[in-house]
């Protein structure tokens, strides 16, 4: 195995960053620098690795959605080097999404999908999120409501609406994501939205709308007459 460092300068990924800029490197490249060191049982190089992740994976999207575990079925990949490339990746998602401040307003279900995308498109459980928000739709907070496939025991209009009471808010907006990548409604989905959409209605919160976010694209609840 011959190590990176024993490459000409010009082809090593560190030097050719710095000398070149991030924009010339592969993504082998890059994950590399992450990677850092190489395994010297089967002889490969840090490149090297990088490389069987992409094709064990078949994309940076894709790698970035694995475990810990799936991580260390490459050979030289223990539990350190992937905390160290899972942690950047939620470094990306959190520079991706910026953070919600008391007061800001979403003005269209799209100002929504554009701010949760990047966060929520490769959870691979459902994150069902209810933003409290005041009476000019300001946001008062986000809060977690529950995560796991969703059921009428897991989000339940006594859990989702304590907060709200307790907050003194007057709308409330929903917002889960569908792992699958595809954004279209189930059926709990449906029916879940039409319990808590009472439920408002009984104390007076208006429920705005309820977004799903997929893989790319997403589903508006109200862009899609299905609030009733």
């Amino acid at each position: 195995m011959q190590r990176i460092k024993d490459w000409p300068a010009e082809e090593r990924p560190r030097e050719k960053l710095l000398e070149r800029g991030p924009d010339a490197l592969t993504d082998a490249e890059l994950l590399a620098l992450v990677i850092r060191t190489g395994d010297a049982t089967s002889r490969t190089s840090a490149v090297d690795q990088a490389r069987l992740l992409l094709q064990r994976f078949g994309s940076l999207r894709e790698l970035s959605r694995a475990t810990v575990a799936e991580l260390c079925v490459t050979r030289g990949i223990g539990p350190a080097k992937a905390a160290e490339i899972l942690a950047v990746f939620q470094i990306a998602r959190r520079f991706g999404a910026e953070s919600l401040r008391p007061g800001d307003r979403f003005t269209s279900s799209a100002d929504v999908f554009r701010h949760y995308h990047e966060r929520l498109r490769d959870h691979k459980r459902e994150v069902f999120l209810a933003l409290l928000l005041d009476g000019k739709n300001r946001i008062i907070r986000e809060v977690r409501v529950s995560e796991g496939s969703l059921n009428a025991s897991i989000v339940h209009p006594r859990e989702v609406f304590a907060p709200v009471i307790r907050d003194s808010a007057a709308a409330v907006l929903f917002v889960h994501n569908h792992p699958s990548g595809d954004p279209t409604p189930s059926r709990e989905d449906l029916e879940i939205t039409t319990r808590l959409r009472e439920a408002g209605e009984l104390m007076g919160v208006r429920v705005l709308d309820h977004i799903i976010i997929g893989s790319g694209r997403y589903i508006s609840f109200v862009d899609r007459g299905l609030m009733g």
